[in-house]
């Protein structure tokens, strides 16, 4: 698409006459032309493709066999036949948005056209234009709807530059604001498609009436279409057929193949993963900052996860177990796990499942470290059971809308969290107050100091120590709260907008990402400055190190009665799907094709790593880990070269080579190691709970960056016009966009319902709920939808 070039700079400019010379400036001007390579329309799978050829050209004007021989003439005729009928429509608007006019409004060129072209095979990559026909396109204010005119001339004329042979004129008129695939160019596509065909062009061309001329397009679409579907599913049939192969294996099975493949081949490269870090053009640098991202990335949201799971378990798995957890399985991990940039954490999830088995526990008088070692130790069993059997492969059939719903699931558990601490702060500083006995009690106060002549200062120091305490003794502070509130939320805007600050103008693109990238950290450290010493004098929450518990302590699974093995088995075998799920997604993302990872995957060696990991953590009473979301993927870009592309007026970053190394891992958290000796007590316990609750609330929201389930539900509330331009967009009718959506929806909800419920029992089996999602997508979805549109919204694009 693009106007055409033309030079219109006068060699007879250097004059000697001064006068001449302006007039000769006076004709000149400078003409700007661009030429973007736009693709075809597919028929079989861009749905408003035939759409549109149905409804328009029943509309259409369509003219035959023009005898008009110059370009304003036939335009001017083709203009006035169409006779649009909309209130503040004129047909100078349309010539002067489909010409470029010179000095003297002479309309001698055109604005926006599309052609197709054929490239010849030289040297230097050179192509030619079809010059048979056109399409010239404009968007106007005035018009409501889409207006769509063809012509035929009666012969091959000669009408200029790339017009030198033509036959054909398009012409599309279509609303400034209009829906993505309604758009003036998305319309021209739809039609330079069919006319880029030349044996349409040549039955058209045969036509004899106006009748048979628009029967030939119309059943010319539906044969192109056709043709691209049975194309399509040759294409799906060899691929399935690849598929099966790839799960099942070409070769004969036997125990722990997969497991001894994936360690013989990373094993030959073992000594590159550190030789990588440190060789190669801005490596060292690149180590070093990854390095610090993934110190306060890993350590800031272990403290986080700490303060949760001592809530969640009255301290018996606190913030100091957490970091020393977090420091041992990332040196573990970083030196004998399969896929160096895969990142372990505790998460949500695990947090959820630990609160789950303290309940438990409680209500059947079970010992909770015993318990909780007992059902890690069961849990383990399974995955070296999952590994050894290659049950890995089967995560092959997740789709992207299982782990966009798992997303989400995390995303909300996050929310729910920090609303749910908020709402104990107020609870405690406001609603577990007797403000009318406290009242009461302050007029009582300064009534009495009145009367012993006490000066103001006393009264008013009086009367606030009164107020301080209800009738039950608690503090009422009420500023704490407050503060609270302001901590978290503040916590919350400030890591969003260093997050967002790479898409502002401000300082160099460099230092913007830098900014980005710091971000977490940034708002952490600022915000927990800004409470304890711009607020020092206010009380605020803080998060108890729990030195009372030791750190590490050796649990006595044989404590537990025979009944209670068996409620342990039966939670581990619920564990371990949670664990087989979110550490095959994190590893499916991480070894995506589009990150150019060349030392190929490791999905079993990565699961039996990770369960004698967590073997160890079970037994000493230390929080779970696995693969986590987006910290592995972060790490990964990290170490990464990025370039950024641009398509269709749409700009995206391109991996172009990735550092695979287990330096920056091991570094950051032998640190994270090290720090223990360092930051705790101080300056550790300066950081309030409400930062970290904020903290939660942040990476809950940067979480749905990406994720097209949240950007779907969007568009039940987002108008037609500024729906995105998306592929689905394009592929897909709206009303199943819009169903495909509620079935995750309902989905979602269900596993909200199970994974928080009130009754632990049933809060138990919410890992199994989302294992059986797979099920789902491939069998009753599919009854709703059909898969050319799953392919669509919920391929691997």
């Amino acid at each position: 698409m693009g106007s055409e070039p033309e030079s219109c700079i006068d060699d007879t400019r250097y004059m000697t006459d001064d006068d001449d010379v302006i007039d000769e400036y006076d004709n000149v001007t400078l003409m700007y032309a661009k030429h973007e390579k736009i693709p075809m329309k597919d028929f079989g799978s861009e749905i408003r493709a035939t759409m549109d050829i149905d409804h328009l050209l029943n509309k259409a004007v369509l003219l035959l066999d023009l005898q008009e021989t110059s370009l304003e003439e036939i335009f001017a005729k083709i203009i006035h036949e169409m006779d649009i009928q909309e209130p503040e429509f004129t047909s100078e608007q349309v010539r002067s948005v489909l010409f470029t006019q010179d000095a003297g409004n002479q309309f001698h060129i055109l604005s926006r056209t599309v052609q197709s072209i054929c490239t010849t095979g030289s040297v230097g990559g050179s192509f030619d234009y079809d010059q048979t026909w056109i399409c010239a396109l404009c968007m106007l204010n005035t018009v409501q709807h889409r207006h769509v005119a063809i012509a035929r001339l009666s012969h091959p004329t000669n009408l200029g530059r790339t017009m030198q042979d033509l036959r054909f004129i398009i012409i599309v008129i279509a609303p400034s604001r209009a829906k993505g695939t309604k758009t003036a160019l998305e319309t021209t596509r739809t039609f330079a498609t069919l006319f880029a065909d030349m044996e349409i062009r040549q039955r058209l061309v045969m036509a004899q009436s106006v009748e048979q001329f628009r029967s030939t397009l119309l059943s010319a679409a539906k044969e192109l279409a056709m043709d691209q579907n049975q194309w399509r599913e040759r294409k799906s049939s060899i691929h399935l057929s690849h598929a099966k192969e790839q799960i099942f294996g070409p070769e004969a099975w036997y125990p722990f193949r997969g497991l001894v493949e994936e360690f013989k081949r990373r094993l030959a490269i073992y000594p590159s993963d550190y030789l990588d870090g440190i060789r190669g053009h801005k490596t060292v640098q690149k180590l070093f900052s990854t390095v610090v991202f993934l110190y306060f990335a890993c350590l800031l949201p272990a403290i986080a996860f700490g303060v949760l799971n001592d809530d969640n378990t009255k301290g018996a798995i606190n913030v100091r177990k957490v970091i020393i957890a977090q420091a041992i399985g990332g040196i573990f991990f970083s030196l004998f796990g399969g896929q160096p940039m895969i990142i372990l954490l505790t998460t949500v999830p695990l947090a959820i499942y630990i609160k789950v088995i303290f309940k438990i526990s409680q209500e059947l008088g079970y010992d909770f470290l015993a318990m909780y070692a007992c059902v890690g130790l069961f849990c383990q069993m399974f995955l070296i059971l999952y590994s050894a059997t290659e049950l890995c492969s089967l995560m092959k059939f997740a789709t992207r809308s299982a782990e966009e719903m798992f997303s989400l699931f995390i995303a909300i558990a996050f929310t729910v969290e920090s609303i749910r601490a908020i709402h104990n702060s107020f609870k405690k500083n406001y609603n577990d107050c007797d403000t009318s006995a406290i009242s009461m009690k302050a007029a009582r106060t300064a009534l009495n100091a009145f009367k012993n002549g006490s000066n103001a200062d006393s009264i008013v120091g009086n009367i606030t120590s009164s107020m301080s305490i209800g009738d039950t003794g608690s503090l009422c502070r009420r500023d704490t709260s407050i503060l609270y509130m302001l901590l978290m939320f503040g916590t919350l805007w400030l890591g969003l907008f260093l997050y967002n600050f790479r898409k502002t103008p401000y300082l160099t693109r460099s230092r913007r990402e830098w900014l980005a990238d710091y971000a977490l950290p940034a708002s952490v450290l600022i915000m927990s400055f800004t409470g304890s010493y711009a607020f020092s004098d206010i009380e605020k929450d803080r998060f108890n190190l729990r030195f009372e518990f030791p750190l590490i302590q050796m649990a006595d699974v044989t404590s537990l009665p025979p009944s209670g093995y068996f409620v342990c088995l039966l939670l581990g075998f619920s564990l371990s799907f949670l664990f087989f799920i979110d550490q095959n997604i994190t590893s499916a993302i991480v070894n995506n094709n589009q990150n150019k990872l060349k030392k190929g995957t490791s999905h079993n060696l990565d699961l039996f790593v990770v369960a004698l990991l967590n073997m160890f953590l079970s037994v000493f009473g230390l929080p779970w880990m696995h693969g986590a979301l987006p910290h592995s993927p972060l790490h990964l870009r990290a170490l990464a070269d990025v370039e950024e592309r641009v398509s269709q007026g749409h700009v995206h970053e391109v991996i172009m080579n990735v550092r695979e190394t287990r330096l920056a891992s091991l570094i950051a958290h032998v640190m994270i190691l090290v720090s223990m000796f360092f930051l705790i007590p101080y300056p550790l316990q300066l950081i309030p709970t409400s930062v970290l609750h904020g903290l939660f609330l942040y990476m809950a929201l940067t979480s749905l960056s990406g994720n097209e389930m949240f950007e779907r539900l969007l568009l039940l509330i987002t108008e037609q016009q500024a729906y995105p331009p998306t592929h689905y967009i394009r592929k897909v009718p709206q009303r199943k966009v819009h169903l495909f959506t509620a079935c995750q929806l309902l989905q979602l909800i269900i596993l909200c319902a199970f994974g928080f419920s009130p009754y632990p029992f049933i809060e138990m089996v919410f890992p199994i709920v989302c294992f059986f999602f797979l099920p789902i997508r491939h069998t009753l979805i599919p009854r709703l939808i059909d898969y050319k549109y799953l392919d669509a919204l919920d391929g691997r694009h």
